[in-house]
């Protein structure tokens, strides 16, 4: 499989591709005025603390105020069945990282346990614990890990050895440990100093993707501007092991997104439903409880046995369903319902299908398998925004429903403004602005609406359509004959 990245400069953002055989697998993006937050490092102010819930609410600085539960506080054993209370106290400084991002109304997820990411190790200044990779699957180099990371474990903190540290030697993971302890020395002046609330570390995107997304793998970067291939060159130059891959400035007429394809693809990621290759389709739909996606046969109808035909189609929805939630970054509960099979084996077939698909996800999955109902029940973990929260915002004529009233709700509500406005005794005549579709409604076939409702009111109605108002845009402007009729002349 070929792995390539790109990465652009596109206005005030930053925009990172990961492709896999020319296909968007993973996307970040970084804005100015919308930096990440997920692994910030702050000096924060207790602002509140609720025994009832074991957590208390931090002040880090702008926004909502994090959350904190007593499980996130690196407390010694002998005070571990300690409550929150006795831990923390309203207007107490405490260092804290960003664990989850801001999502809705809730406040961001904070841990007091820091881990500070290397290439090869990851550093967790406050616990004292060793720990290798899952993904290290031979024992025998679990092993040697394992011990190497007990040799250079510095006292009282804690380590974890990373995946791409399989088959490095101690020297490699020293240099590696020695950058760390320096930046969480610094990071621990800056805290002595700094009056809380404030920043004290924070991961540039570009340099997060070259320590964790460039793996042997990887063998071209793109970049479309000098300062970023500056960045890139000089970023790679200071990792421990240096990866073997080519760097490449585009210098093309054509955005890098656009010229790469991944633009049409970020576009097709958004909506809700997703063709298969054998004429099928995926509807996913987000909620803040869950996320549903519906397997449907759509145009494939097969060659033979309908069962084949079903099997067909949910194999290749269980493959795109592990890239959409990759690449949309969906997270938390995940129902399933794909399309009906009555055989076990089958059913067997497209739970292996799933898993051997998620298997690429270095997000953590859990397969539950199929539910009592017929669906698949999965989970996986929320790490960052969902694709659609960072690409869109809520509708303003549908508030975030999908749907809008129809030109038939939206006349009635004009109507009922008109008989409002009949009422005063000074009013002779009436004039309503509205989009043309409900001008049209209003107006009816051959004019039947309008007359009725001025034979209702008793009153003049004049109607006109105006193609700039959009669909809810409407006026209603009442006053005398004469003043309504010279209007009607404006309009």
């Amino acid at each position: 499989m070929e792995t390539r990245i790109a990465i652009s400069a596109l206005l005030d953002q930053i925009q990172v591709g990961l492709l896999e055989d020319g296909r968007l697998a993973e996307f970040y993006i970084q804005r100015s005025d919308q930096q990440r937050a997920v692994g910030n490092i702050y000096k924060g102010k207790v602002e509140n603390v609720l025994p009832g819930m074991d957590a208390a609410f931090i002040d880090i600085g702008g926004g909502k105020n994090g959350f904190l539960h007593v499980s996130a506080l690196p407390v010694p054993p002998e005070k571990q069945d300690l409550p929150i209370e006795r831990l923390l106290r309203k207007g107490q400084s405490i260092v804290v990282q960003v664990e989850k991002e801001q999502v809705g109304s809730k406040g961001p997820k904070l841990t007091a346990k820091i881990t500070l990411p290397g290439r090869f190790v990851v550093l967790l200044p406050n616990e004292n614990h060793l720990g290798v990779s899952r993904q290290i699957n031979e024992p025998g180099e679990r092993e040697r890990l394992r011990e190497l990371g007990q040799a250079m474990k510095p006292a009282d903190m804690g380590l974890i050895i990373r995946t791409v540290a399989e088959g490095c030697d101690a020297e490699l993971l020293e240099e590696d440990l020695a950058f760390l302890l320096n930046e969480w020395k610094q990071l621990e002046e800056r805290a002595s100093r700094m009056p809380a609330p404030a920043l004290l570390y924070q991961d540039s995107l570009v340099y997060r993707v070259l320590r964790d997304l460039v793996t042997d793998n990887v063998t071209e970067i793109i970049v479309d501007r000098q300062d970023l291939y500056d960045t890139v060159v000089e970023g790679l130059g200071s990792l421990s092991k240096q990866p073997s891959v080519k760097v490449t400035l585009y210098e093309g007429k054509i955005p890098l997104f656009s010229h790469l394809g991944l633009a049409k693809q970020l576009e097709m990621a958004q909506k809700k439903r997703v063709w298969l290759d054998c004429g099928g389709y995926l509807v996913i739909d987000e909620t803040e409880a869950l996320v549903s996606i519906d397997v449907n046969t759509g145009k494939y109808v097969g060659t033979g046995d309908l069962n084949e035909t079903f099997l067909k189609t949910n194999l290749q929805a269980a493959e795109e369903i592990a890239w959409q939630l990759r690449l949309r970054n969906i997270g938390g509960i995940i129902i399933i319902d794909f399309i009906d099979m009555d055989d076990y084996e089958a059913r067997q077939q497209v739970l292996a299908r799933l898993e051997e698909a998620l298997a690429r996800d270095k997000t953590k999955t859990h397969v539950l398998g199929f539910t009592r109902l017929g669906f698949v029940e999965m989970t996986r973990k929320k790490t960052k925004r969902i694709l659609s929260e960072v690409l869109q915002s809520p509708c303003p004529h549908c508030d975030g429903t999908g749907k809008v009233q129809s030109a038939e709700t939206l006349a009635a509500g004009i109507v009922r403004e008109i008989h409002s406005a009949a009422l005063e005794p000074e009013v002779e005549a009436i004039l309503v602005k509205s989009n043309p579709e409900i001008a049209g409604y209003l107006i009816g076939p051959s004019g039947t609406n309008l007359a009725v409702l001025q034979a209702a009111i008793g009153k003049k109605i004049y109607v006109r359509g105006i193609e700039s108002l959009a669909r809810t845009e409407y006026e209603v402007i009442s006053g005398t004959a004469e003043h309504i009729a010279n209007l009607t002349q404006i309009v």
